[in-house]
């Protein structure tokens, strides 16, 4: 398989007046390590002010990594995926970033949300994911060494940082410093953290790697976000203050304790000084609450992982994506569904809305290759048995869909509706017996019971060791390569049946595939193959853990009915659907008391996944119509 290029991640963080600073701040962070990486990275950025200026400064974040919209027209043929760092994206702007490339998402909360081809939530609480992120972690924010914390001292003093982000739109920091050091307490030392976007002129400017100074404080009093989490991994408590509902909602989901937010207001106009004064001063000259949230604190960082040393980060993470995303449904070509079926650490599922399909877009490419390990290890991992030691039991499912293949073609013969005349691409003469090209044929099993059943088959496999089986050991002609680009050289150039047994989940674009078949098939041919269904008895118990026990390589999920009308549109009339793979042990409730066969139960939970059609998987046998004139 041909390895793709490993293009350049652009990272857009919000910025604008009264979003803060620590979006652009995480997404300038992101940039720089994954240039520390090697990775081509850009930070994009409509405007730039002095206030950016000042802050990249003290961060030591080389301005030559930035591209504005001029900029980003010149590498917009090298982008691999765009990282939005947005707080809640607007409609028309997720619209101009999908056109470019795949977009990531982090802690989204826009109503585009679940449009996002990846999501990852560092700040937003598993609780209120919804819909779901493809992984939620806060401890993929980037830490420090433990070694690196600093320790606070143990002199008696109760030292508090009060720190409200890059630009404090609330106005909280001052109010907050003002309501503990208008007591003037000896045993207690407060430091106000100015950001380096903020307006006023009191306190310190920013601490470059505050995360490590953390350690040195016994409380750091924010709001919701990034310093909060910081905090906890360097073992310090954390009171929160929150400017706005979302944030205290944020900070109950997460376990924080808080002082409220009904009292404070976003503006800043009508902060209720006294109230704040009289909780503030209140909490902190208590021991036992001072004691309590430090406990609680404690328990939040082993919760979140935050009291180990630093993990994987979230430029770790992103460096690794090389994202395959569907802009089309890969069976219709319709437009892609709005939203998701089901959300994984590597992959996200969505549905046709036209005809109904499932497929799957990935971070990165399926880590599966189909050689020797595949039929054997992996194999006898899932079954029991290798695939050549499971060769009888293959042969025999063979002979039972070559007879439903039989039966069609001799309707068709009757009604006329064949046409013969083998000859090969090298204008070599065939005998008149049917033609059979089986895609993926592995070991031949099915190729073999073609031959005894009087077929003339040829087989095409990207397994190379399979392939030499097929011709070697069966004598039968096989080619080594993916359909539909494998090169089909001196096999004939028609058939009259194509079969894929548990190969069309396999292909990424199923439309070019069933153009090529019925491309091959003579008219009126017979087009034959099994896949997993989505609408069997473990689909509908739970479609999310079918999908998350889906194999990686299965790029296309189909049904019964969805198989009907996605094969209309391909040009194929479906004549005969068989459901297979019932088992009444999946059945919720009672089929705890069926997993014997000695059991009455199993019977009848398998008579009603007959009748029903609950089966786990299913063959699908269809006649290629004529094309219309």
């Amino acid at each position: 398989m041909e390895t793709k290029p490993i293009g350049a991640i652009v990272s857009v963080p919000a910025f604008e007046p009264g979003r803060g600073g620590g979006h652009l701040t995480r997404c300038a962070k992101l940039t720089a390590d994954l240039r520390a990486m090697g990775r081509q990275a850009f930070l994009f950025l409509s405007t730039y002010s002095e206030g950016i200026d000042k802050l990249f400064s003290s961060m030591n974040f080389n301005t030559e990594w930035l591209v504005k919209e001029d900029g980003l027209r010149d590498i917009r043929a090298d982008i691999e995926c765009i990282v939005l760092d947005y707080f809640r994206t607007l409609p028309q702007e997720f619209a101009r970033w999908k056109k470019i490339a795949p977009v990531i998402g982090i802690d989204e909360g826009g109503v585009k949300r679940d449009s996002f081809d990846f999501l990852v939530d560092i700040l937003v609480p598993q609780k209120l994911s919804k819909p779901p992120a493809n992984i939620t972690d806060p401890s993929l924010l980037k830490f420090p060494p433990k070694a690196l914390i600093k320790k606070r001292k143990a002199d008696g003093i109760l030292r508090i940082l009060v720190s409200f982000g890059q630009e404090d739109p609330a106005g909280f920091g001052p109010v907050v410093a003002n309501a503990l050091t208008e007591k003037n307490y000896a045993d207690m030392e407060i430091t106000l953290l100015r950001g380096g976007l903020g307006t006023g002129n009191r306190g310190i400017d920013v601490i470059p790697n505050l995360a490590e100074y953390l350690g040195e404080y016994d409380l750091v009093i924010t709001h919701y976000g990034i310093t909060a989490y910081e905090a906890l991994y360097a073992g310090t408590s954390v009171l929160l203050v929150n400017p706005t509902r979302y944030h205290e909602k944020l900070s109950k989901a997460a376990g924080f304790y808080t002082i409220g937010s009904k009292f404070f207001h976003a503006k800043g106009k009508t902060i209720n000084i006294f109230f704040v004064s009289l909780r503030l001063c209140s909490f902190v000259r208590n021991k036992n609450r001072i004691n309590s949230l430090k406990k609680r604190c404690k328990d939040l960082s082993v919760r979140y992982g935050l009291d180990k040393k630093s993990g994987i980060s979230l430029a770790t993470l992103v460096n690794g994506l090389s994202p395959i995303v569907n802009r089309h449904c890969p069976v219709c070509s319709a437009g892609t569904s709005g939203g998701s079926v089901a959300r994984f650490n590597d992959r996200t599922y969505r549905r046709c809305y036209k005809y109904g399909i499932i497929y799957m877009d990935r971070v990165c490419p399926p880590p599966i290759e189909y050689e020797r390990e595949y039929f054997f290890e992996k194999y006898e991992e899932q079954y029991g048995k290798t695939y050549i030691e499971d060769f009888p039991n293959l042969m025999a499912m063979a002979r039972l869909r070559l007879k439903f293949i039989k039966g069609i073609r001799e309707h068709a013969i009757e009604r006329g509706e064949f046409y013969f005349g083998n000859v090969t691409s090298d204008n070599s003469f065939l005998p008149l017996s049917p033609t059979v090209l089986d895609i993926g044929c592995a070991y031949g099993p099915f190729l073999l019971a073609a031959r005894e059943e009087g077929f003339s088959p040829v087989g095409i496999d990207p397994a190379e060791e399979a392939v030499r089986y097929v011709q070697r050991e069966l004598g039968i002609p096989a080619v080594h390569g993916f359909f539909p680009n494998g090169s089909l050289l001196g096999l004939p150039a028609s058939y009259d049946i194509i079969t894929l047994w548990y190969v069309i989940e396999h292909f990424r674009d199923c439309v070019s595939v069933l153009a090529e078949i019925k491309k091959l098939l003579k008219p009126g041919g017979i087009l034959a193959f099994s896949t997993p269904s989505f609408s069997g008895i473990s689909g509908r118990v739970s479609l999310k853990r079918f999908l998350e026990r889906s194999p990686g390589d299965h790029w296309t999920i189909w049904s019964p009915k969805t198989s009907v009308r996605a094969l209309a549109l391909a040009g194929f009339k479906v004549k005969k659907i068989v459901v297979r793979g019932h088992h009444p042990e999946r059945f919720p409730l009672l089929g705890k008391f069926a997993k014997s066969k000695k059991s009455p139960v199993y019977w009848l939970l398998l008579a009603i996944s007959r009748i029903f059609r609950l089966g786990d998987t299913f063959e699908v046998y269809a006649q290629a119509e004529k094309n219309k004139s």
